[in-house]
């Protein structure tokens, strides 16, 4: 009797063992998730990779970050999910804090422990030396920014020219240190180093700031610990670790998540009534008797939904960045487990 098909015991056709073996991929399927996330981000991971890996134990659609940390820093990083994602750019002006760490002595191509070697100097400097080089990058200052840095000249990122070996004019700029704190310390095999603790405005790199107090104080320097501590309202202790994160359940991931409205601290706020925000949804505006603002968080009533922004002018509402009816949906079905501007006390409406 002939049958069809390979012999018994013959072997499989090149290949077919293989692909038989091999086992078959989970496909993610992703949902709507909206909120932020504080992450403290790990050393070594660039802030996209970190938003990639949370987005994927989220399964979140839609996903962005709201300023970027280099590998070699680590720190507070607020991930914007879904709707918060519309609200992200307000963040980006956000005062900032560091700790971070500047090895005196020798100066790097990147101005951090990554980069090549590009001088060696001796250090005789005092805590004394510190504390006067400190005063003077006090309060507005004029800072150039870094050859490795995302900044665009012609179209084109900085650190692409930096490493095709190119280095092209850079306009220095306006950055304002509003707090610094040096310390004298040593590190190992003796070297000496400056402890920095620094509180500074959007735009300031600082990479620059330590080599600019290295050259300050003679010997140069280059930073081998950068730590974000606070951006805007947020700080560390806030934060969550990605580990931490790997080790939950979905529903505690989601539990993490903080409401979009976090994002929108310092806007005044309006509540409308059903009727008043279905127009404002469909991009009409509304009168009452609001004072004039550009920063204007809407809500709806019952029950108190974040909307979207606004801008007052002669008592009229404005629309400025809107919710989606189906985003106010979905929010609303999501557990929002932390305080935010949605469930805190209301402030005094006008």
């Amino acid at each position: 009797m002939h049958t069809t098909g390979q012999p018994q015991g013959a072997p499989a056709p090149v290949g077919e063992q293989e692909v038989q073996s091999r086992p078959a991929k989970t496909r993610i399927v992703r949902r709507p998730v909206h909120g932020v996330l504080l992450l403290d981000k790990p050393l070594g991971l660039s802030s996209n990779d970190a938003l990639q890996r949370v987005k994927w134990l989220l399964r979140a659609e839609k996903a962005g970050h709201t300023g970027t940390l280099d590998p070699l820093a680590t720190g507070v990083l607020p991930l914007c999910f879904g709707a918060a994602t519309k609200f992200s750019q307000l963040h980006l002006d956000a005062d900032k804090s560091y700790e971070a760490t500047a090895v005196l002595g020798t100066t790097t191509r990147t101005g951090d422990a990554e980069g090549e070697v590009v001088s060696v100097r001796p250090v005789k400097v005092t805590q004394s030396d510190v504390e006067r080089v400190q005063q003077q990058f006090l309060g507005t200052i004029q800072q150039t920014p870094p050859m490795h840095s995302a900044l665009k000249k012609d179209g084109k990122a900085l650190y692409e020219y930096a490493r095709a070996g190119v280095e092209v004019e850079r306009t220095p700029r306006a950055v304002t240190i509003h707090a610094l704190n040096l310390l004298l310390a040593h590190v190992k095999f003796g070297d000496k180093a400056i402890e920095m603790i620094v509180k500074c405005s959007k735009g300031t790199y600082i990479r620059t700031l330590g080599e600019d107090i290295g050259e300050a104080l003679g010997c140069g320097a280059h930073l081998t610990r950068l730590r974000r501590t606070v951006t805007g309202p947020f700080d560390l202790s806030q934060c969550i670790t990605l580990e931490a994160l790997e080790g939950m359940t979905e529903t505690q991931r989601l539990a993490c998540l903080r409401s979009v409205d976090v994002l929108l601290d310092g806007h005044a706020t309006v509540t409308l009534g059903d009727g008043d925000a279905g127009r404002l949804l469909s991009g009409m505006r509304s009168r009452g008797p609001w004072p004039d603002g550009d920063y204007v968080a809407v809500y709806a009533d019952q029950p108190r939904t974040l909307l979207g922004t606004a801008r007052v002018r002669a008592g009229e509402l404005i629309p400025v960045r809107l919710l989606s009816p189906v985003e106010i949906d979905q929010i609303r079905s999501q557990p929002q487990p932390f305080p935010s501007l949605n469930n805190a006390p209301a402030r005094p409406e006008h």
